[in-house]
């Protein structure tokens, strides 16, 4: 599933859209995790004026509203060249003068929809947790989001509730450049422990960005390039395999019905 990075990346790659105009929408497919409203296939004519992200949500700010998009499990915006024909689970078009960002959606578990209130009030948004890249997350608000929290760490850094965007994978790593079990009670982190978290949070979610992000299977830019970043894995999906630092097996556990890998020599 797409995380902050690639959804970052996401945002970056389409930015250059801020100023135009949609001409036309084509949306093939509206039976996406929920249905496409109607009004996204009225948007012909407006200019978009923003685009930002939320944890894993895309906002495009069209004047009237925002577009609200996020890219599901195997979802991906793409630019095609205009009048090139759609494939299978190429679902919908925003169609520019020089040329077409168009969502795919393999598995149709990815979400656009439509507000004309303030994007931070909609549902989905409304209580989403701080942005793990804010000046907002430092040491100070991690410590206080874990003190009492008997939950593993691992699972409090997944919950959107607390902290968003910071996803599987990108938690596996940051507990590795942190050196903090994933299984360890929030609350027995200690405020030095919890200042060493937010710092590899913060550097582990920058340099997947700067790699473009992770493509495991179906994630690419909106340029159609691939992500690099899990050519650099500490721990994630490298079950039994020598760690890079200390050499010790890399250890798979189970939390939450997510699989979790830590290093036992260098995670303590």
């Amino acid at each position: 599933m797409p995380e902050l990075p690639e959804v970052e990346v996401t945002r970056r790659g389409i930015a250059h859209l801020v100023g135009r105009r949609i001409t036309a929408v084509s949306v093939r497919e509206p039976r996406l995790r929920w249905p496409v409203p109607a009004t996204v296939g009225a948007l012909a004519g407006t200019t978009v004026r923003g685009i930002s992200r939320r944890g894993k949500y895309l906002l495009i700010d069209c004047g009237s509203g925002h577009l609200i998009l996020h890219l599901g499990m195997s979802g991906s915006l793409r630019f095609v060249v205009p009048g090139t024909a759609p494939q299978k689970h190429d679902h919908v078009d925003l169609v520019f003068a020089e040329n077409v960002l168009r969502l795919r959606d393999p598995r149709r578990f990815g979400a656009l929809l439509w507000t004309d209130a303030a994007p931070e009030s909609h549902p989905l948004l409304a209580h989403l947790g701080v942005e793990p890249l804010s000046r907002d997350f430092d040491a100070r608000r991690l410590h206080a989001l874990a003190r009492g929290r008997r939950t593993a760490i691992k699972q409090l850094l997944m919950d959107g509730r607390s902290v968003v965007g910071v996803g599987n994978i990108y938690a596996s790593e940051a507990l590795f450049l942190a050196r903090i079990r994933p299984r360890t009670a929030a609350y027995r982190l200690s405020f030095e422990q919890c200042a060493r978290l937010v710092d590899a949070i913060k550097r582990t979610l920058r340099s997947a960005i700067r790699a473009g992000g992770s493509s495991l299977r179906d994630f690419v830019g909106s340029d159609g390039e691939l992500g690099s970043f899990q050519t650099r894995y500490h721990v994630y999906d490298r079950t039994e395999l020598p760690c890079r630092r200390c050499r010790a097996p890399i250890r798979r556990i189970v939390q939450g019905q997510r699989a979790s890998f830590y290093c036992p020599g260098c995670q303590k």
